[in-house]
């Protein structure tokens, strides 16, 4: 029986990092090659002013975009997902918290969206620990640029 759960679950992670990369590789092709309309009807005005001023800053949309596209291609054929996740955690933050905050109509998608991030996350923790740890190990040498 357990065998049997494992192997579910096996399945449930390997079509849930699918999905996620998929919604980014979308996400990040469609934003950076214009494709499809992003209509701000119907938004609170501090929303569009927020959703503007990232647009017109000629910067952050775009680096946006492209995290959003290499990070999904990674997660989509499963080389570096831990690092496509952490890539992405900042930007899945950052719509969490402009759904809730600015554009509440917009919550229910940006909390899926975190909590499937932090799934895959839980799934990827190996990936995880060493950083997570609060010092320093001596057991490996500490970068030095005199090269001594």
């Amino acid at each position: 029986m357990l065998v049997r759960m494992t192997r579910i679950f096996k399945y449930i992670n390997v079509v849930v990092r699918v999905l996620f990369g998929a919604l980014f590789v979308f996400s990040g092709f469609t934003g950076l090659f214009g494709i499809g309309s992003q209509s701000t009807d119907g938004m609170s005005p501090e929303a569009v002013a927020f959703a503007t001023a990232l647009g017109e800053s000629g910067f952050i949309m775009p680096v946006t975009k492209v995290v959003e596209l290499v990070a999904g291609i990674m997660l989509l054929v499963n080389r570096f997902a831990p690092l496509a996740l952490a890539m992405l955690a900042p930007l899945v933050v950052g719509i969490f918290g402009f759904h809730v905050l600015l554009e509440p109509s917009g919550a229910v998608i940006a909390v899926v969206l975190a909590v499937v991030e932090i799934y895959l996350a839980w799934v990827y923790r190996h990936a995880f620990v060493p950083m997570l740890r609060p010092t320093y190990s001596n057991a490996m040498r500490s970068p030095s640029l005199s090269g001594s």
